[in-house]
């Protein structure tokens, strides 16, 4: 069995944390460690990440996804990385799937199907579409790389890759505010194939429920033609507010 370092980056996200982390307690087989990178929190999050056993709590100078996410990885020992937001829930079996996953050698990143979730809804829609984004995105604007195996994978999906491939492609751009999640797939693309594991995670409806499901899905559409045809990502990023 794999050595699977989680990686949570944080900030202010006292609402969501804690069941995220009561979850990760019963992973069976259990993770190798559980990092919490935290960026600058105000809330309660950092208190509630260290009432936590057998969880590291890290503070990250700068804040951004993909520079905690990076700190993350940086202090990680196991042999799979896996980046989960704080808002996800994950199966008990998470383990033993990214493992068996890695175990195939022509499989470089993995990533499972999100089901967007609120208190008293589920998302079917918005769910599906994310879903089909993952094979018809890469189809639309990488034709060729579609063909080699590349996939569109999103943080909610829950991404894991081996670590020393992590490092041999940079790790996460620090300076994508967004989409740091594609750009990796991208560029792991090139150590394998990408690949979205049959099984479902829960992430929060929290930005749908904000929007709105039809301003939620044109902003995702928007955002997703845009950076597809190379437009920057520090751009697309005003049309992606933060929600807690």
């Amino acid at each position: 069995m794999s050595h699977v370092s989680i990686v949570i980056p944080t900030l202010n996200e006292q609402t969501s944390l804690g069941r995220t982390l009561r979850q990760l307690t019963l992973l069976n087989p259990p993770a190798w460690e559980i990092l919490v990178v935290d960026g600058g929190s105000c809330d309660q999050t950092l208190a509630i990440a260290q009432g936590v056993v057998n969880v590291q709590v890290l503070s990250c100078a700068e804040p951004g996804r993909s520079i905690q996410m990076n700190y993350g990885a940086l202090a990680a020992t196991g042999d799979i990385v896996c980046f989960l937001h704080a808002d996800t829930c994950v199966p008990d079996d998470l383990v033993e799937v990214i493992s068996q996953t890695l175990a195939q050698p022509n499989i470089a990143c993995g990533g499972f199907i999100s089901l967007m979730v609120g208190s008293q809804t589920t998302r079917w829609g918005i769910s599906l579409h994310n879903y089909l984004k993952t094979y018809y995105a890469p189809l639309l604007f990488k034709p060729y790389l579609f063909f080699q195996g590349l996939r569109l994978l999103f943080g909610d999906q829950v991404i894991f890759c081996r670590r020393h491939d992590f490092w041999d492609c940079g790790g996460f751009d620090p300076a994508l505010p967004i989409m740091e999640d594609g750009d990796l797939c991208l560029k792991l693309v090139k150590k394998g194939r990408i690949y979205q594991v049959n099984r479902i995670v829960q992430s929060s409806d929290r930005r749908v429920a904000k929007w709105g499901s039809w301003k939620a899905t044109a902003i995702y559409l928007y955002i997703g033609f845009l950076w597809g045809i190379g437009v920057s990502a520090t751009y697309l990023k005003r049309f992606y507010q933060d929600i807690r």
